[in-house]
């Protein structure tokens, strides 16, 4: 559960970007949204735990694990944007 919930905050902030920021607007929104869910996904699968000692977190959704997928998620739009003006991938 905690999973779908954090690639709904990183989609959630994929189609942000793409309306305010106008990041990946030549891509469409689907991409930023993908983009953002799975950049959430990895920073709250694999960078959290890196920083956060596991056995201090509970088993629900933790405040701590919501912030990585949130910076991960807004970093990979950032460098999927930077990525695709430098060298059109």
């Amino acid at each position: 559960m905690e999973t779908l919930l954090w690639m709904i905050a990183g989609a959630t902030l994929g189609w942000m970007s793409y309306t305010y920021l106008g990041l990946n607007e030549t891509r469409g929104v689907l991409a930023s949204i993908a983009i953002g869910a799975v950049c959430a996904l990895i920073g709250a699968k694999v960078i959290a735990p890196l920083f956060i000692d596991p056995a201090t977190l509970s088993a629900g959704l933790e405040a701590p694990l919501l912030f990585f997928a949130a910076g991960a998620a807004v970093v990979g739009l950032i460098l999927g944007n930077f990525v695709y003006r430098r060298w059109g991938v």
